[in-house]
């Protein structure tokens, strides 16, 4: 039987195709590339999709990313739904990874025989030792125990339904979040940088350690720039480098409420 192996991200898959390629394997890899850590969830995975419909709207809004980036990962698991070929699912301790997880797992809780999985660490996935890394990982394959699968397809579930505008994964656990939050810590990045402007690029890379809670592409962050230039709270420079804006005067700064720094539990933590 054929084997086709998943990940979040076409890095990782094409860092995982050539690993196959050494190892004198032909198997199928398929990369998800549409990013579950922003936007909206519910009922993207019902029959008719009408969230994907308002997920491609989320991310033609943002801009940066292909049109059919929804769509595209939409039609992938349908046609695994419609296979009977073993699925391997690689995947880190990221967000992103996890989501994409908790979806494949999902999608296929009704084979869970077919369901198998790799658990990665950063490094694998690290500079030029990627390709060799992942083809010592090739024979850790291991397959997902069903309840596991009833676990994990539950809390997509949870997930879908908080319909949250971020989400988070910390200690185990998926928390949700809002645009608000992500601003926050954008200003927070600004107010700290010993630079008069920082790059989008740059913002993204520090919103990790600067408690994040997942990793932030760059489109999404362009857009909150945007968003945060319009509202007046920071400076947007021709090359988009942004900087704080001028200190507000007292009484405005007064008047606008902050927005919380805490998130809603999604999931049960483990």
């Amino acid at each position: 039987m054929t084997t086709i192996h998943l990940t979040h991200g076409e890095p990782a898959a094409a860092a995982l195709r050539l690993a196959l390629e050494a190892d004198g394997r032909a198997d199928r890899v398929i990369a998800l590339l549409d990013d579950l850590t922003v936007g909206p969830l519910r009922d993207i995975d019902e029959a008719a999709d009408p969230a994907a419909a308002q997920r491609a709207a989320f991310w033609q809004r943002i801009g940066g990313l292909p049109e059919t980036l929804t769509a595209d990962d939409c039609a992938a698991l349908d046609a695994l739904e419609a296979d009977d070929a073993h699925v391997v699912i690689w995947h880190t301790n990221t967000a992103a990874d996890q989501l994409t997880l908790r979806r494949i797992c999902y999608r296929l809780r009704t084979a869970p025989q077919r369901l198998n999985e790799v658990r990665l660490l950063p490094g694998d996935l690290a500079g030029e030792a990627a390709v060799a890394h992942l083809q010592s990982r090739l024979p850790d394959a291991a397959p997902i125990s069903v309840l596991r699968i009833t676990r994990l397809a539950l809390e997509w579930q949870e997930a879908k339904f908080a319909n949250g505008e971020t989400r988070r994964w910390r200690d185990n656990t998926f928390t949700s979040g809002t645009w608000a939050d992500l601003d926050l810590l954008i200003l927070d990045i600004l107010s700290a940088a010993r630079r008069p402007g920082l790059a989008p690029e740059a913002i993204a890379s520090a919103l990790p350690c600067a408690g994040a809670g997942a990793a932030v592409t760059e489109p999404v962050v362009l857009w909150r720039l945007r968003e945060l230039a319009a509202a007046g709270e920071l400076q947007l420079r021709d090359d988009m480098h942004a900087a704080p804006a001028a200190p507000e005067p007292t009484h405005r700064a007064a008047a606008r409420p902050a927005a919380p720094r805490t998130a809603a539990p999604l999931t049960f933590s483990r």
